[in-house]
């Protein structure tokens, strides 16, 4: 996840803001896995982020 990275955290220290395991972060950053809408609004929350969802 190149915002991650840019906020310099590591996949462990994401996955403690969210309350998750590093393994979730590495399955989530490699397309091995789906977000929840839900997952997603904290992820962004834990980097500083809004998130925009749009349907044109």
């Amino acid at each position: 996840m190149e915002l991650r990275a840019k906020k310099k955290l590591t996949q462990k220290a994401l996955a403690k803001k969210l309350g998750t395991k590093q393994s979730a972060i590495a399955r989530l950053e490699s397309g091995r896995a789906n977000p929840t809408l839900e997952f997603m609004q904290k992820t962004a929350e834990a980097l500083d982020k809004k998130l925009v969802i749009s349907f044109e």
